[in-house]
């Protein structure tokens, strides 16, 4: 029978491969190792994992057996049959096989019927869907192994969660396994520490960093750039203290709404205090120090401020996910009139500001009300309206495409997110324009306005790089080490070729330093090949080799990391355009 449908047949969806993948290994496992007590296995964004409580830690070997019996039982295209059972059924059922988990989660989650997903022996209790067989399940890899608590409370029982790929085609699973060897490269965890950058202790504690030298020095370029760039766009910087008293924290909501999140108080004084989860509460103390006139505002107030958040130690991740960070915070302050400039102008800033980086490329993602739900959020109607078309306005203005996310706003008010792109293609979260309908009123904040009455302000929290810690890590991977000139920590490494050619060296690195340039004279008794592999192992972009000739002639001979050899150049012109690549800020290195 002729197919009138022009369109080819397609398979299961991206999700429901997943999914499915994730049991077909459960399924695996549990054939393999009897006794184990499965967990959950849902899909999730880069692929599937599931979650087994084993007295045995798996290794090497065991995923690559499981990973032999999943291609087994694909093979074999057993077909993957739903029932819809009762709870009690469901119950005895899990009991029977002694799947303790398994009847816990159906206890707490099943309706009076539940649905189980069976293939050849092997039964699962889910809400699917899945594949209508096992042998759609192909393209697969079993990629590593790690602990997970128990319904991710560290207070429970740590699982052993293994971790997959599964693709469509094989192609597609071989170009997925590529990027992950290039990301396990650019990995900021491995490359940190191997280029001096920055570093953990266990005695110092997890999740707090450790900035070495050429670290901080980064960090430091970074500090003063955005300080710069925030003064010329109209803010003003502020300082607040690492702590605050008790009262603060209530009237916020912080210790309502986020306490667990918090460390303990400390007593001082017979009074308690906190570590600042937040900057934006003393932000508004900074407001309140006197009445305010519409003529103030707006204000914009931006604090590289250091904030300390509980993270659970499993969920502690280098720069990515840490106890102590720094905020590149911003609060506006601004009249319903101003909203939309205001928005507009932060919109331009962030960008512009995250395209120096060379963050040229993004997803940007609204997140406003639930349009089904709007009594969960806090703030009057009309302020919704115009704050969310405020964000609407300053995107289409701009031209910018951006997904709409009906219900992901918080409840005190909508949102923008913009999600940059690196190297590999990767999404990272940044820059979050917020708008906040909560606090400005739990602080009763107001000024006076043109009619002589009081009216309470739009507040516009805004974090640009999110914070410093992550910021840096993912700049690490985004140029693998390698950092664009006005970032690297050491701009040059000049390389005598013997101990004679010592003072020429220095003095070709003052020269550098005069020119705010960043050097090192590399001085060491060591053999030249040494050297430069060393640099070049470091990442340092620039290698000036000097000699008799060079220092006879007042050259050197340039080597460009990633690029080689350049040959002779005259030392005045090659140092006047490295000044002007790095007042440019160029992302590349065009000498």
């Amino acid at each position: 029978m002729m197919n009138d449908d022009k369109t080819a047949p397609q398979g299961p969806d991206i999700d429901t491969l997943r999914h499915s993948a994730a049991h077909l290994m459960a399924h695996a496992v549990l054939d393999l190792f009897p006794g184990t007590q499965a967990g959950i296995g849902p899909a999730v964004e880069t692929g599937f994992y599931y979650d087994f409580l084993r007295t045995e830690p798996f290794s090497s070997d065991d995923l690559a057996a499981i990973e032999a019996r999943m291609h087994e039982l694909a093979e074999r295209n057993i077909p993957i049959v739903r029932r819809e059972i009762s709870k009690e059924e469901a119950v005895r059922l899990f009991s029977e096989r002694g799947q303790t988990l398994k009847v816990e989660l159906i206890r707490e989650k099943g309706g009076d019927i539940v649905s189980t997903y069976s293939q050849d022996g092997f039964v699962d209790f889910c809400l699917g869907p899945h594949v209508a067989s096992t042998g759609l399940l192909k393209h697969f890899k079993l990629l590593s192994v790690s602990g997970a608590y128990w319904k991710g409370d560290e207070r429970n029982v740590q699982m052993q969660r293994i971790y997959g790929a599964v693709f469509p085609t094989a192609a597609e699973l071989a170009s997925h396994l590529v990027l992950l060897e290039e990301a396990r490269k650019r990995d900021h965890r491995r490359l940190g520490p191997e280029l001096d950058l920055y570093s953990t202790s266990e005695d110092l504690g997890g999740g707090l960093i450790l900035w070495h030298p050429k670290g901080a020095r980064i960090r430091a370029i970074i500090e003063q750039y955005w300080r710069e760039r925030h003064w010329a766009g109209g803010y003003d910087i502020l300082y607040t203290p690492h702590i605050a008293r008790e009262v603060l924290f209530q009237t916020s909501g912080h210790l309502d709404f986020y306490k667990d999140g918090m460390y303990s108080p400390m007593d001082i004084d017979g009074q308690n205090y906190y570590l600042k989860p937040m900057n934006c509460p003393l932000h508004i103390q900074v407001y309140k120090t006197r009445m305010r006139s519409y003529r103030d505002l707006p204000l914009r107030w931006a604090e590289l401020g250091t904030v300390y958040r509980y993270e659970r130690s499993g969920t502690l991740h280098g720069l990515l996910r840490v106890r102590g960070f720094t905020q590149d915070d911003a609060h506006i302050f601004c009249t319903p009139e101003q909203i939309e400039a205001e928005i507009l102008r932060v919109l331009d800033f962030s960008l512009s500001i995250l395209a120096d980086f060379g963050f040229a490329e993004n997803k940007i993602e609204l997140s406003v009300r639930d349009p089904k739900n709007l009594t969960k959020y806090c703030g009057s109607d009309d302020r919704w309206c115009q704050a969310e078309a405020s964000l609407v306005k300053a995107l289409e203005t701009r031209g910018l495409p951006y997904e709409r996310m009906e219900g992901e706003a918080v409840f005190y008010g909508p949102k923008i997110d913009i999600k940059v792109k690196d190297a590999l293609g990767r999404l990272w979260q940044c820059t979050t324009i917020q708008f906040d309908f909560n606090m400005s009123a739990r602080f009763g904040m107001t000024y006076i306005g043109e009619d002589g009455k009081e009216h309470q302000p739009y507040m516009v929290h805004r974090a640009l790089m999110g914070s410093l810690e992550r910021f840096f890590g993912i700049l690490i991977e985004h140029y693998n080490g390698n950092f664009p000139l006005w970032l690297a920590p050491v701009q040059m490494a000049v390389i005598p070729i013997a101990e004679r050619h010592g003072e020429y060296a220095e003095k070709l690195a003052d020269m550098c330093r005069a020119q705010g340039l960043r050097p090192m004279a590399d001085l060491r008794r060591e053999k030249l090949g040494y050297k430069i592999r060393d640099a070049e192992t470091h990442k340092i972009p620039l290698l000036l080799i000097v000699g008799d000739k060079e220092a006879a002639a007042g050259t050197a001979s340039l080597r460009v990391h990633g690029q080689g050899d350049k040959g002779a150049v005259d030392t005045a012109a090659l140092l006047a355009r490295v000044r002007s690549l790095v007042d440019k800020r160029s992302l590349t290195v065009d000498l």
